[in-house]
């Protein structure tokens, strides 16, 4: 019978804190920096710019059809011998931005091709410049549109940063490593692990539930 000893754990619980910690910064920033680098491209491929359109296609190709270990590899020991070299968490911060950024182009695309052109000309019609457009009649309508997409991908995107730990950058994984190594106690190391990352999803899911009733109720507000 194997007998639960969570003591050891609980004393480096700091240690996994801090993993924590850094794993929800990481994954903030990436969404934020990606969530601008997907409005880019998305604006980029609805555009009547055909080089532009296949650049974005090829990026978009590359990332959502290579393991994004791969891609983790490629930027923190490919790029050295470029002469570009990243710590650990900044390469980290640049793999989970460019993902994110490649699987939110095709959502937010998703979204602007559901706005009716109707309402583009409508607003043509009213003396709105190209800019006003984009922002109110298009941008804001198709957020609404491709929000829980957005907010999913998120989510899998902070559970996908555990890979991270594989160069070394301090996330909660790579702090859940250290710790077993230090203690030796796997099951229950990684039972909390688990339960530190099901709380992070639950709470991140319950703020953007938040944020989807305050920012995106009818009629959007300016």
């Amino acid at each position: 019978m194997y007998h639960f000893n969570f003591e050891p754990v609980f004393a480096g619980f700091d240690q996994l804190l801090i993993g924590a910690w850094l794993t929800i910064q990481l994954s903030v920033a990436a969404m934020m920096i990606g969530l601008i680098v997907s409005i880019i491209c998305a604006a980029g491929k609805t555009s009547g710019i055909a080089p532009l359109r296949w650049l974005i296609d090829v990026y978009i190709e590359v990332i959502r059809n290579t393991p994004f270990l791969v891609q983790i590899f490629f930027i923190f020991f490919g790029l050295p011998s470029l002469g570009l070299r990243l710590t650990p968490n900044s390469a980290a911060l640049v793999a989970l931005v460019v993902n994110f950024g490649a699987y939110g182009t095709e959502i937010i695309r998703a979204g602007i091709e559901s706005i009716q052109k109707g309402q583009v000309e409508a607003g043509t019609a009213l003396g709105l410049s190209k800019l006003q457009i984009f922002r109110y009649i298009i941008m804001k309508p198709a957020l609404r549109t491709v929000y829980p997409s957005l907010t999913s991908q998120f989510i899998y995107l902070m559970l996908t940063s555990s890979v991270v730990s594989a160069i070394s950058a301090d996330d909660l994984a790579a702090a859940g490593n250290n710790l077993q190594s230090q203690t030796f106690a796997s099951f229950e190391v990684y039972i909390v692990i688990t339960i530190m990352y099901l709380v992070m999803s639950i709470g991140f899911s319950t703020i953007f539930s938040v944020i989807e009733k305050a920012a995106f109720k009818y009629p959007l507000s300016r």
